[in-house]
């Protein structure tokens, strides 16, 4: 059990299985899930976030060795004070600090919804809101 608090942002439990994914029961009452793979894949590490803005301007970008993330796994994890866990891959990969607050942006469940919403909107009423859209990017 983790410490307590009323912040939605905050996990009331994690557990993680290190070669499927991590399932977070939040203090709103939601769950998450994020297989391994999607976690190494959203790494918030600088190299990471380089890599994916790379990949969104060129979709040719030719990804470093290991990340294609076949077969990886999570070899170890530790809470961060009380806002955020580290995982460590099979990759060798560690430098990621997953803040409870990103893990709940980074929701696959929650990404999917957003991408459906958008899908099902009529063009022109994302033009009438200014900065639909971007929601989830900080510009960095």
């Amino acid at each position: 059990m983790l410490p307590s608090s009323m912040d939605p942002n905050t996990p009331e439990s994690i557990d993680l299985k290190k070669d499927q994914g991590l399932a977070v029961r939040w203090n709103d009452g939601t769950s998450s899930y994020f297989p391994i793979a999607y976690l190494r894949r959203m790494s918030p590490s600088a190299d990471m976030k380089q890599l994916r803005a790379d990949m969104d301007t060129n979709p040719l970008t030719v990804l470093p060795r290991g990340a294609g993330n076949n077969g990886i796994t999570a070899t170890d994890a530790e809470l961060v004070g009380n806002y955020a866990i580290r995982i460590l891959f099979s990759d060798g990969h560690k430098t990621g600090l997953y803040a409870w607050s990103y893990l709940r942006e980074i929701d696959p469940d929650r990404t999917r919804l957003h991408d459906e919403t958008r899908a099902t909107e009529n063009p022109s009423d994302r033009q009438s809101h200014p900065g639909h859209g971007n929601a989830g990017t900080d510009g960095a």
